[in-house]
């Protein structure tokens, strides 16, 4: 299996390389500096016309969108176990969990924090609260989750779906609903960013100072 990723750092490309690692799968990271435009750049926009990171290149395919890349590394590596089992009683409930990060609070996170550039910037603070109220609302079901099922947000197993929570709920370290605002995620994330994992992919991202 041949992967090539085209990544930023701390952007939404970061669950994808995290997993990359987590997996132990031999793959090339290329960065994109989207501070200078690299991702408007043609040769770019060839890979992924949206001119966004994540771009995965699988078997010389390229793919975007991180929930989808996660869901597919977690299919194609099915013996590291980050997902359920497509026979498993647990397998309706990842879905479920997948598509509402993925439909729910990303979309909240990208209002919040592009509500002027994306739109009207003088609805921008309206625009913010909205997205405020429905990040927290996420947070509330974190919480539940957490605290019925124990250490990670689909029981004792840790899998592909902390890896998107805890990028996200790292995206939210300088918002009014920051989550590790809140003790019962603190502890879960500072559990989860122990992995030796994360570790690296803060290293090689070059990420520091989260959680504190």
């Amino acid at each position: 299996m041949n992967y090539k990723l085209f990544y930023a750092p701390g952007t939404a490309s970061m669950a994808v390389h995290w997993m990359l690692i987590e997996l132990a799968v031999p793959f090339e990271a290329i960065p994109v500096d989207i501070s200078q435009g690299q991702q408007r750049d043609p040769e770019y926009l060839r890979l992924n016309p949206s001119g966004r990171v994540p771009t995965l290149i699988v078997d010389d395919v390229p793919y975007g969108e991180t929930v989808a890349l996660m869901m597919l590394l977690a299919e194609r590596h099915a013996a590291a176990g980050l997902m359920p089992d497509t026979n498993s009683p647990d397998r309706a409930e990842w879905l479920q969990l997948t598509i509402y990060i993925a439909n729910t609070l990303m979309p909240a996170m990208r209002d919040w924090l592009y509500a002027a550039k994306d739109g009207d910037p003088a609805g921008a603070d309206a625009v913010k609260a909205l997205a405020e109220r429905r990040i927290s609302s996420v947070w509330d079901n974190f919480e539940t989750r957490l605290e019925a099922k124990g250490d990670h947000l689909l029981g004792e197993r840790f899998g592909m779906v902390d890896m998107l929570a805890v990028m996200l709920m790292r995206w939210s370290r300088k918002m009014p609903c920051s989550a590790i605002d809140r003790p019962t995620l603190h502890q879960y994330a500072t559990q989860v960013t122990r992995r030796p994992s994360y570790i690296d992919l803060c290293d090689r991202e070059g990420l520091s100072g989260w959680p504190t």
